[in-house]
């Protein structure tokens, strides 16, 4: 990962993992704007159609094509969707096939990578999609206590935690002792699918996930599922830590990050 690029937690929202995902973004060979000089300063008159760039500025256009590819592919898919399956069947390897880490050579985490480097032919194939709804996003703006609502809508007297957005990753920011939130996924794949959990919990908690396999007759189905997090003996306060869980039918790994701190 570059020293420069941006990293976790999201200060504005901890309990949604930022990033999400990492692309290549640093030396980019990238179009250039020929009213603009290389350097970019009065001395320099070079005039080029192309410049080797590096920031998140190259990271994102990788990203907007593989979602302009994938809603080729799947013109009846959302956006949460596209980013879902962005998300899930992202990889934890560099392009030498050894684990992403920082630019000091230190093993780097999902404040770095979200939920890994994008996978574009694999991002095509998901098998199962987090999809959210309009009023999906409602709710959660209604957990988050913002006033940007559809003045129609009435937020429940009871508040979701954040953490129950029905989102590829799963944040949780302060955990006093327990929580359990829920998740549905959408069947993209083949019918008559059966896919069973697995998982890693982050050190010092406990997740436990309900039902543990998922059928689904047919495409397009639905299943849902809840994510019990437990702060034990080893949890440190304020400190997050780190896990993931994954879906798999044995042709796809649906794979989401987990990130925990302790309150």
């Amino acid at each position: 990962m570059a020293a420069f690029t941006s990293r976790g937690p999201n200060f504005i929202e901890p309990n949604i993992l930022k990033p999400d995902l990492t692309a290549p973004g640093l030396n980019i060979l990238a179009a250039w704007s020929e009213a603009s000089s290389p350097l970019n300063v009065p001395s320099d008159h070079r005039v080029a159609k192309f410049q080797i760039d590096s920031g998140t500025s190259m990271a994102c256009p990788h990203v907007a094509a593989v979602a302009a590819l994938l809603k080729a592919i799947h013109p009846d898919w959302s956006s949460a969707a596209i980013k879902s399956a962005l998300m899930t069947t992202a990889k934890l390897s560099n392009n030498v096939g050894k684990p992403i880490t920082d630019s000091l050579g230190n093993s780097a985490t999902p404040f770095q990578y979200g939920a890994g480097h994008i996978q574009p032919s694999k991002a095509a194939d998901p098998g199962l999609v987090y999809d959210a709804s309009y009023t999906d996003y409602l709710l959660f703006l209604c957990s988050s206590s913002s006033n940007l609502l559809d003045p129609s809508f009435t937020c429940p007297q009871v508040l979701p935690s954040p953490s129950n957005f029905n989102y590829p990753s799963l944040a949780i920011a302060n955990l006093s002792s327990v929580l359990t939130v829920r998740r549905s996924v959408t069947n993209v794949g083949m019918g008559n699918s059966t896919y069973s959990v697995t998982m890693n919990p982050p050190p010092g908690y406990s997740v436990r996930i309900s039902p543990a396999t998922l059928y689904f007759g047919a495409a397009g189905e639905k299943q849902n599922f809840s994510i019990t997090v437990r702060a034990g003996r080893g949890a440190r306060k304020d400190v997050f830590a780190f896990g993931w869980y994954s879906w798999s039918d044995g042709i796809h790994v649906v794979r989401s990050p987990i990130s925990v701190s302790k309150a």
